[in-house]
């Protein structure tokens, strides 16, 4: 699992704490020439040892250390922090291959994150002290060899069966552990409750969603850096705050579940802070590789864009957990959310948008979620009774001009795209004055012409329900399907969208 810092708030025992205090007063003695290492340092050993490591993040430091103003202080313009930082773990590289070396803790500041890392270093005893405690050969007579002999081959033959026997029983034992459904987690720790919705980096209150959804306060993990911006707002997304916090640097995930199958959303947001040069990291769901030199900007198609992957038929193992791993290539690993679902085997979930900023439930039962995944367009509210449907309140609103949506799911399967459409704006009885030919565009989906020249008014008249349903669409490489909307004449417009798994 990814190596990396634990941002625990319970202090190290206090005979470790000692040892580790003293490491670093020799490194701070050591960076005495240098001021900005020797506040910094000495800032990060003081909220490391006050189990205060959660505040180890760019703006305290920026702040609390260096001065600048918690009023304008900006990571993306400002770049301090990293740079002395990057300093200091130069620094303490030199200081272990020289004077050092021989030091029985070694402290670190590994990259993506500001908490400190102390790692004890394992010595073997020097070859002169054991000779020197070893009893020394005494001549003995031949005979007495022989017996010897002797009696070593019996120690042989009786380790030999003894191992023999234990290695059966533990073989056996492991076939039926393979063979057992997976239990409690051995740590006994309680059961997560799905739906589980996670703040990455997130230390406050619940937040709540658009749709009504509860988003817990970070929690599972281990190790990483946590930073935060809460000025920051993300685009395509009617829940901004989803991306307002972010885990880093080397990181993992234990989340305990009951056995089933479940259906995992990472959610991801790149900032201009960040290097616009190839910034990848890996993820890894129970061991296995899910996504590769990931680079998040490039998956988004920019920075501070939304972005979302979707996993489906992920289970527990068997100690009954979930195993996240985050680990850095290019740049630190960063996440900003994750939901676990209950699933469908092999099947995603059902997705349906309504263009409207509330959550709404047809006469089937189904629950359509608030308008998300876009960019660009505008939203307007009609009045306008619809007819043609049974769930009118389905066209209560509409997002139109020249816009895309960005749907997330998994890249094994293939989709029916199911896009519900009503002319509100021209004909008889509307704002609007026109009629057929007065509002035209195409659709494509991942580069294909879907709908070309169409025309609402032209094949369902004004204020009538108009359905339209694609078969077999392939995902992109980067887990969406890329619905565009692009006028011919006057506004593309849309009012729901119905993504359904088409897997056996």
């Amino acid at each position: 699992m990814a190596s990396g810092i634990q941002t625990v708030t319970n202090p190290p025992p206090s005979s470790l704490m000692e040892e580790e205090r003293r490491e670093l007063e020799s490194v701070a003695a050591a960076l005495t020439n240098s001021s900005r290492l020797l506040r910094l340092i000495t800032h990060i050993g003081e909220k490391y040892f006050r189990g205060e490591t959660e505040n180890l993040h760019e703006y305290d430091i920026a702040t609390e250390v260096f001065g600048r103003s918690k009023e304008t202080f900006n990571g993306g313009d400002d770049a301090i922090v990293r740079v002395e930082a990057s300093r200091l773990r130069k620094r303490l590289s030199e200081y272990y291959a020289g004077e050092g070396k021989d030091h029985a803790i070694h402290l670190s500041i590994p990259p993506g994150t500001y908490v400190p890392v102390f790692t004890r270093q394992l010595r073997e005893p020097a070859k002169l002290e054991i000779e020197a405690v070893l009893p020394q050969p005494v001549e003995r007579p031949r005979y007495y060899l022989v017996i010897a002999i002797a009696a070593f081959g019996l120690i042989v033959l009786g380790v030999y069966l003894f191992v023999r026997a234990h290695s059966a029983s533990k073989v056996a034992a492991g076939v039926a552990a393979s063979s057992a459904q997976p239990t409690a987690p051995s740590n006994a720790v309680p059961y997560a409750e799905a739906p589980l919705r996670i703040l990455s980096g997130y230390s406050g209150k619940p937040q709540i969603d658009s749709a009504g959804n509860a988003w817990q306060p970070d929690e599972y993990f281990h190790f990483g850096g946590t930073w935060d911006r809460p000025d920051s707002t993300a685009a395509r997304t009617s829940d901004p705050m989803l991306f307002k916090n972010w885990r880093n640097g080397d990181f993992a995930y234990d989340i305990p579940l009951r056995p089933g199958v479940y259906e995992l959303h990472l959610y991801f947001d790149a900032t201009e802070s960040e290097s616009s040069d190839l910034s990848t990291f890996t993820v890894y769901v129970n061991g296995e590789r899910v996504l590769s030199a990931f680079d998040i900007r490039s998956d988004a198609l920019g920075a501070n864009i939304a972005d979302e992957r979707v996993f489906r038929d992920v289970s527990p193992g068997r100690d009954g957990i979930v195993h996240l791993g985050f680990t850095s290539e290019r740049a630190p690993a960063a996440l900003n959310a994750i939901e676990i679902l209950p699933g469908t085997p092999h099947r995603q979930l059902p997705i349906r948008l309504v263009t409207q900023p509330r959550s709404f439930t047809d006469h089937e039962g189904q629950f359509w979620h608030p308008d998300n995944d876009f960019l660009d367009g505008h939203t307007s509210t009609k009045g306008a009774q619809i007819f043609g449907t049974s769930d009118p309140e389905l066209f209560a609103t509409e997002r139109y001009g020249h816009f895309t949506y960005a749907i997330p799911v998994d890249t094994r399967d293939r989709y029916t795209l199911i896009l519900h459409f009503a002319e509100f704006y021209f004909g008889s009885g509307a704002s609007g004055v026109g009629g057929q030919g007065s509002r035209v565009f195409r659709v494509l989906c991942n580069g294909n012409t879907l709908l070309d020249n169409f025309d609402i008014y032209k094949e369902a008249g004004n204020r009538h329900a108009l359905t339209k349903t694609f078969y077999h669409l392939k995902p992109s490489a980067q887990g969406k399907l890329n619905i565009t909307f692009e006028p011919i004449a006057n506004n593309a417009t849309v009012s729901g969208i119905e993504v359904l798994d088409e897997s056996p």
